[in-house]
């Protein structure tokens, strides 16, 4: 109810795409130039609205990728092949084309520094992009709250962010821990499995320091790593998780 009654009070907007980076193979980041955009908090997401020639319309969810102090609005879109919006957002936008969209939307899966920590971040593939929102929000207003990490990816080659990653692991509050499920290299010397509470408890906070965790993924991931949590004594109403579609991790 609350989410539709925010919906009518949204109105429908356009952004100019200014650019395109490829993150992956099948990800790709849009830059988006937005007149008189209201701002966002870190996690939350806008609703994006294709038209088709004939008329058709179809609409569809995506975590803002920057941060609230970024020059500029970004979204980060995995394409998923029975798609029908993320194959069009990730093949055939291009720099000058302008794309339709609404929001800020959502207000529970959100980090401002006055909501403290320790931070726990759990992201598994894709859902690592409202998390990167808030680690660069955390930089950009010199935050001291520390903040660990745990990225889930098929692959190195698959993992989102990964250069940007490797810097932000650099800050001396920022630890992060990568797990790689499928084709780790040879030389790979991190996890090379799927999260369970073995792995949770290693990389994450203990039970006493009570931590303030946001976990993002793919619902089986998410029910995991919220579950694996509870399993090993942290408190569920310190955790908060966000849910997608889209492939495994």
């Amino acid at each position: 109810m609350e989410r539709a009654a925010l919906l009518r009070r949204l109105t429908w907007q356009t952004g100019t795409v200014i650019s395109t980076i490829s993150e992956t193979p099948r990800v790709k980041t849009i830059v988006l130039a937005v007149a008189d955009w209201s701002g966002h908090r870190a996690g939350q997401h806008i609703d994006v609205r294709l038209t088709a020639p004939d008329g058709y319309q179809t609409e569809r969810s995506y975590s803002i990728a920057s941060a609230p102090e970024d020059d500029h609005l970004s979204i980060t879109v995995e394409r998923l092949d029975d798609g029908e919006v993320s194959p069009y957002l990730v093949d055939e936008l291009r720099e000058g084309d302008e794309l339709e969209f609404r929001g800020p939307v959502g207000g529970h899966f959100v980090w401002d520094d006055d909501l403290g920590g320790p931070l726990f971040l759990v992201a598994g593939g894709s859902g690592v992009v409202p998390l990167r929102a808030m680690l660069r929000h955390h930089q950009a207003i010199g935050s001291k709250v520390p903040v660990r990490v745990l990225c889930s990816a098929r692959s190195l080659e698959l993992l989102i962010y990964r250069d940007e990653l490797k810097e932000l692991a650099a800050d001396d509050l920022i630890d992060i821990s990568i797990t790689l499920t499928r084709e780790p290299p040879r030389s790979w010397r991190g996890y090379r499995r799927r999260i369970d509470p073995a792995m949770l408890s290693t990389t994450g906070w203990a039970t006493r320091k009570e931590p303030l965790t946001y976990i993002c993924g793919p619902t089986a991931f998410v029910e995991t790593a919220a579950a694996g949590l509870v399993a090993l004594g942290h408190d569920a109403r310190r955790i908060r998780t966000e849910r997608f579609g889209g492939t495994g991790v």
